[in-house]
C-alpha cells in the first residue's frame, strides 16, 4: 500500500506548530496537511514542563501569536494559562482535528527524483512504523530534547538519601512541604523555582556556579488594563505588542552598544530590590549583559523571598553530594532533603529524527542557516525557531509566513523543489547563536552555523526580519528552484 501523501507535514504541536498550521490555512488554503505530535497532548514546552511556578520568561503580548490577542491581565503568564491559550487557538481555527497525536517521526528521507519527503513514523504502540510522504516539511520541534534535560555528573550522587529532580521530569503531586530544598542553577528555571517553592519549603537555597543578570518586570500591564476601558481588545494587543517589541529591541541594542552603562543600571536596580547590606557578588555576573540571556522575575518575586529570609543564594563550586546534602569545594555542606538540578537543556534539532537527502545522512552541524529558517542543501524544509533576545513567537510567526510565501511562489512558477545553496562557499561561518550560555556551548558540534552576510546571517532583529521575511523578495539568487520530472507523483489522500 503506498504511503499516504500530504502537501505539508508539520512536526510538533506546540506553540510554533499550532501557529504554523494557522498561517498555512490562511496563506495556502488549498494545501492538504497534518500535524504530527509524538506526545499525547498539544502545547509542547508548555505541556511538558510542570514544575512549580512554570511561567513565561517574556511578556505575552510578544510571546502570543500575531493573529490572536492575549486577553489575560497577566503580561507574564503561568504555564497552564499559556497551554490554554494554545489549545484555544487550535480549537477556534479548526487545527485540533489536524493533529495526529502519538505520531513520533523516526526518519525523514528526501528523494530528489520525486521531490518528495518520505517519513517513517512510530504510531502509538504499533510494532511497525508507518510511512507518510509530503512535499514540504515544517519542523516545529523546538531545539531541545524532550526525553531528558541536561544533568552534569555529580560525584557521590548515589549517596544522597533525599529526592533528586530535574525540572523537565517533575513528579506529579510532589510534596516538598517543610523540606530544605537546594536548586542548582541560576538561569530562568532556577529563578522561577526558588520563589515558587519558598512558601511551602522550610528553606530554599539557589546554588550557582556564577551569577546571572536578573531584572524585575511587572507581572501585569497597567497601561493595557487602562486602554481596555476604551479600545477594542485587538487594538490594545497591537499597541502593547508594538511597545514591547520596541523596548526589547532597544534594550538589546543598548546592551551591545553601551554594555558598561547597561551593566551599571542593571546592578543598581538589583541592589535596590535586595536592600542595603546584601552581598551583591551573588548578582554580579562576570560577563556583559546579553552575552547570556537576562532573566526576568515578575514583580521582583525572587528578591522578595530573599529579603524575607525564605530563600538564599550561594555562589560556589560543588565538590560532590553527601547523604544529607551537597558538599562545596570550600568544605561547607549545604543540607538538603530535595535537590533540584535546574542545570539546563540538551539541544537537539529535528526532534531527534534522522534526516537524509537522497540516501545520504544530513549533518546539520556542517550546514548553515538561511534567513534563520532553512538550512543550506536541505530541500523543502523550514526549521521554525524563535529569537534568543526577544520572544520566541515573534520569529516563529514570521518564519511560518515566509515559508507559506515560498510555497506559493513555487506553485506559481511550477517548481517542486527549493534548496538554499552557497555554491561558491565564500560566506564566512560563525556560531549560529551568539550567546555564551552553557547549553549552547555544549551543543556547538550539533547545530548549524550562520554566515557573515545576508541571507545567511542571523540578525536577531524583529523589525529587520519583518521587512525581509514578510515583504522582501523570495528569489534572491541563493535559492535553487527545480521541478524534477523523473518518476511519478505519489498517491494522495486527504488529511484528517
Amino acid at each position: 500500500m503506498p504511503a499516504e501523501h500530504l502537501d505539508v507535514l508539520i512536526i510538533g504541536a506546540g506553540l510554533s506548530g499550532v501557529g504554523a498550521a494557522y498561517h498555512l490555512m490562511k496563506h495556502c488554503p488549498g494545501k492538504r496537511f497534518a500535524i504530527l505530535e509524538g506526545r499525547t497532548a498539544l502545547g509542547g514546552t508548555w505541556d511538558l514542563f510542570r514544575y512549580p511556578g512554570i511561567r513565561s520568561d517574556s511578556d505575552m503580548f510578544t510571546l502570543g501569536y500575531n493573529f490572536k490577542p492575549w486577553t489575560n491581565p497577566l503580561a507574564i503568564a503561568d504555564g497552564p494559562s499559556i497551554r490554554r491559550y494554545i489549545a484555544e487557538t487550535a480549537e477556534e481555527n479548526g487545527i485540533q482535528e489536524k493533529i495526529r497525536f502519538q505520531h513520533k517521526v523516526l526518519k525523514a528521507d528526501w528523494c530528489s527524483e520525486r521531490a518528495t519527503w518520505t517519513l517513517q513514523v512510530q504510531r502509538g504502540e504499533d510494532a511497525e512504523p508507518i510511512q507518510l510522504s509530503c512535499q514540504h516539511l515544517l519542523m516545529c520541534t523546538g531545539y531541545y530534547r524532550y526525553e531528558a534535560g541536561y544533568t552534569p555528573e555529580f560525584k557521590g550522587r548515589e549517596q544522597f538519601q533525599g529526592d533528586f529532580i530535574h525540572p523537565q521530569q517533575w513528579p506529579e503531586h510532589f510534596d516538598y512541604n517543610g523540606k530544605n530544598v537546594v536548586v542548582i542553577g541560576s538561569g530562568a528555571t532556577a529563578v522561577t523555582l526558588v520563589p515558587a517553592m519558598a512558601d511551602k519549603a522550610k528553606h530554599v537555597t539557589m546554588l550557582q556556579r556564577s551569577p546571572t543578570y536578573v531584572v524585575s518586570l511587572p507581572q501585569g500591564d497597567p497601561i493595557s488594563a487602562f486602554l481596555r476601558r476604551f479600545l477594542p481588545e485587538t487594538w490594545v494587543y497591537r499597541l502593547a505588542r508594538t511597545r514591547n517589541v520596541a523596548m526589547q529591541l532597544g534594550f538589546y541594542k543598548l546592551s551591545k552598544t553601551l554594555p558598561n552603562l547597561v551593566r551599571k543600571v542593571l546592578l543598581s536596580l538589583t541592589k535596590r530590590q535586595l536592600g542595603a547590606g546584601y552581598d551583591m557578588r551573588h548578582f554580579t555576573p562576570r560577563y556583559q549583559p546579553w552575552d547570556e540571556r537576562v532573566c526576568a522575575v515578575p514583580d521582583g518575586d525572587l528578591f522578595k523571598v530573599l529579603r524575607e529570609g525564605k530563600a538564599s543564594v550561594v555562589t560556589a563550586a560543588i565538590d560532590g553530594f553527601t547523604a544529607k546534602g551537597i558538599r562545596l569545594k570550600s568544605g561547607e555542606e549545604l543540607p538538603a532533603d530535595v535537590i533540584v538540578s535546574a542545570t539546563g537543556l540538551e539541544l537537539q534539532l529535528f526532534g531527534g529524527m534522522q534526516v537524509a537527502v537522497d540516501g545520504v545522512p544530513f549533518d546539520a552541524a556542517k550546514s548553515m542557516g538561511y534567513r534563520g529558517i532553512m538550512l543550506r542543501d536541505l530541500p523543502n524544509v523550514a526549521v521554525v525557531l524563535g529569537y534568543t533576545n526577544a520572544s520566541w513567537t515573534l520569529k516563529a510567526d514570521l518564519s511560518s509566513e515566509y515559508f507559506c510565501r515560498l510555497i506559493n511562489h513555487m506553485d506559481a512558477s511550477g517548481m517542486r523543489q527549493c534548496t538554499p545553496r552557497d555554491a561558491l562557499r565564500k560566506v564566512k561561518q560563525a556560531p549560529f547563536l551568539d550567546l555564551a550560555s552553557g547549553y549552547i556551548q555544549r551543543a556547538a558540534d550539533k547545530i548549524p552555523s550562520q554566515g557573515d552576510r545576508a541571507p545567511w546571517k542571523l540578525y536577531q532583529n524583529y523589525l529587520l526580519d519583518l521587512l525581509l521575511l514578510r515583504y522582501g523578495r523570495v528569489v534572491d539568487g541563493y535559492l535553487e528552484f527545480s521541478s524534477p520530472q523523473v518518476g511519478s507523483a505519489p498517491a494522495t489522500a486527504e488529511a484528517i
